[in-house]
């Protein structure tokens, strides 16, 4: 879950000794998650684990569906741009597949993240802006899936209409959840911003930005407390000299085993 890209990416990825901690704290207590198949739960009416569940045990009325732990086909990066129009505005095509795989069946759950055409990453006003304006055309949105979904002539196959699914994925931050792990390069700020205290509890008020990683230390393991500072110490001095790394499998699949720890 984003340790490969912690451990292998060379330039550009931390700026400080602290904002290689966050990193390595968030990845390390999304990947236990993972492992632990909550990831999966949070967010529907399974979810008996987390923070946010004991606090609004109301929040999430919807099943996780069966087949959430199957995979399905998803685009990646399907927005409008990729669709074709006739002249009657029906839709022709479908185009640019190159970013398709085979993903989770929760990632069709959410509310598409194309609604404000910008991602949060890069929105200029900054995430907490984007969260906002997304808010008010996610109605919009809903309402019309809503009207679309009363025309249906044939069930879903979904136990609750996908537009509850999505309204709650909002509601509960199974949107963050999802756009965090198929975004490395966002991860961090869904992580730290919309995920931490809906999974662990609120952290003392105003904290920094870069001394988030000391309010979730206890919940490490011994073995990966351990191992966070001399992984800091390498990361920071391989920062000084930006290169291209040529990783030879060997090497590559003893540095990545020494942040996998699964006991």
């Amino acid at each position: 879950m984003h340790i490969a890209q912690l451990i292998f990416q060379h330039n550009d990825l931390v700026v400080s000794e602290d904002d290689c901690r966050n990193k390595f704290v968030a990845r390390q207590l999304f990947r236990r998650l993972a492992r632990q198949g909550r990831l999966s739960t949070f967010g529907f009416a399974e979810d008996d684990w987390s923070s946010q569940s004991s606090k609004f045990p109301d929040l999430a009325t919807c099943p996780a569906p069966s087949g959430s732990d199957s995979f399905r086909l998803w685009g990646d990066d399907f927005r409008a741009g990729n669709i074709l129009l006739t002249e009657a505005d029906d839709i022709a095509a479908l185009i640019d597949w190159e970013y398709a795989y085979v993903a989770p069946t929760q990632f069709i759950l959410d509310p598409p993240w194309w609604l404000l055409i910008e991602t949060a990453e890069m929105w200029s006003s900054g995430v907490d802006d984007w969260k906002e304006t997304y808010d008010t055309r996610l109605k919009t949105w809903l309402a019309a899936l809503e009207r679309a979904e009363e025309d249906l002539k044939e069930p879903s196959g979904l136990p609750a209409p996908l537009s509850t699914y999505m309204r709650e994925s909002w509601e509960t931050g199974r949107f963050f959840l999802s756009y965090g792990a198929r975004k490395s390069w966002a991860f961090d700020t869904m992580y730290w911003k919309f995920l931490d205290e809906r999974f662990f509890g609120d952290r003392e008020a105003a904290v920094l930005k870069y001394d988030l990683w000391k309010t979730r230390l206890h919940l490490l393991s011994e073995e990966e407390r351990a191992a966070m500072e001399p992984f800091v110490e390498r990361k920071m001095t391989d920062a000084k000299e930006r290169r291209i790394v040529d990783w030879d499998p060997t090497g590559a699949e003893q540095r990545f085993s020494e942040l996998l720890f699964d006991s």
